[in-house]
């Protein structure tokens, strides 16, 4: 079986598929989908030839405010500044479909986010008036995938596509500053790279995506298409382990709209993410594949998003 064949069919697209829109920064609240660095993976652009189940179980943590105390949209109003504390545990399940060898392979998977999110936001003026502070958690907006289609450039070339969709199906309430809904329908279509370099034992990674927003119907809030960035590059070593460096940036295209937007001249927003990655892959019993991975991306450079130094994922994946 050729090398990439094996690789993939422990680490898949399904990570990238699951990261690239959790809750975020920029846009209403200054938490949008995405996290800067998180989603991209290890192959991220390779959907498997062969038809498999896996199952992934990540964790992402935030912590992070509003860099300056920027005046922020939030719970209907402007806030003088916003400090939040982020923790996402996701369960993500895909099916890769029997679709025979060739160039092309298809996928589809569905993510079950639980979110746990603690806010404190200041206000200068209105009900609102003072320092306050909200926490919420439970099950967050559906996340699925209903095709990734994959291609086959090379046996060290690959490239998959998709269209990821976020529905509202959270708890949400206009006058709460914390909520486990951004009460809007995201589109993402994405697309995945990966470049695998065999003989000095390195492998990159892209992963490329436009979030578009819904209106929030209950603050007359329009998010502005948000675009993601991440790149990894990987050092495999033996037995398993690799370590290399992730990249990522989300830039806002154009300004969000809605009374509380046009009162901050748009709220236009971007960041950038750099930190290390570490990855084990190995086989457990009855031989099958599990996948571990780490990672630490820090904002190094952020305005009108929560800048946060204490950005951490953490991935397991069973591939059956």
């Amino acid at each position: 079986m050729p090398a990439w064949n094996r690789t993939c069919r422990v680490m898949t697209t399904l990570v990238a598929t699951l990261a690239c829109g959790t809750a975020a920064q920029a846009t209403e609240g200054a938490l949008g989908r995405p996290v800067t660095g998180t989603s991209v993976t290890p192959n991220a652009g390779i959907v498997p030839p062969s038809p498999i189940f896996a199952v992934n179980l990540g964790q992402i943590y935030l912590d992070g405010d509003l860099k300056g105390s920027r005046p922020a949209p939030i719970a209907g109003s402007v806030s003088a500044g916003i400090d939040a504390k982020v923790s996402f545990t996701l369960a993500t399940f895909m099916k890769v479909w029997d679709t025979h060898t060739g160039p092309w392979n298809f996928a589809s998977s569905i993510t079950l986010p639980f979110l746990y999110t603690k806010v404190k936001a200041s206000f200068a003026a209105g009900p609102l008036a003072g320092s306050q502070e909200d926490s919420a958690s439970g099950l967050f907006d559906l996340y699925f995938t209903p095709l990734i289609a994959g291609f086959h450039i090379s046996k060290t070339e690959h490239l998959a596509l998709s269209v990821n969709i976020w529905a509202p199906t959270g708890k949400y309430d206009p006058s709460q500053l914390a909520n486990t809904s951004l009460n809007n329908w995201t589109y993402i279509p994405q697309v995945a790279y990966t470049a695998i370099l065999p003989q000095h034992s390195l492998q990159f990674d892209v992963t490329a995506g436009m979030q578009f927003y819904t209106r929030n119907e209950d603050t007359d809030y329009k998010n502005a298409p948000l675009f993601t960035l991440d790149a990894m590059v990987l050092r495999r070593f033996r037995d398993g382990l690799s370590a290399g460096l992730v990249v990522g940036t989300t830039q806002q295209i154009g300004h969000d709209s809605g009374p509380t937007a046009d009162r901050l001249g748009g709220f236009r927003g971007w960041d950038v993410a750099l930190g290390p990655i570490v990855t084990y892959d190995a086989k457990v019993s009855g031989g099958t594949p599990l996948s571990l991975s780490l990672r630490w991306v820090p904002t190094i450079s952020s305005r009108n998003r929560i800048d946060s130094t204490a950005t951490v994922m953490g991935t397991a994946t069973l591939v059956f």
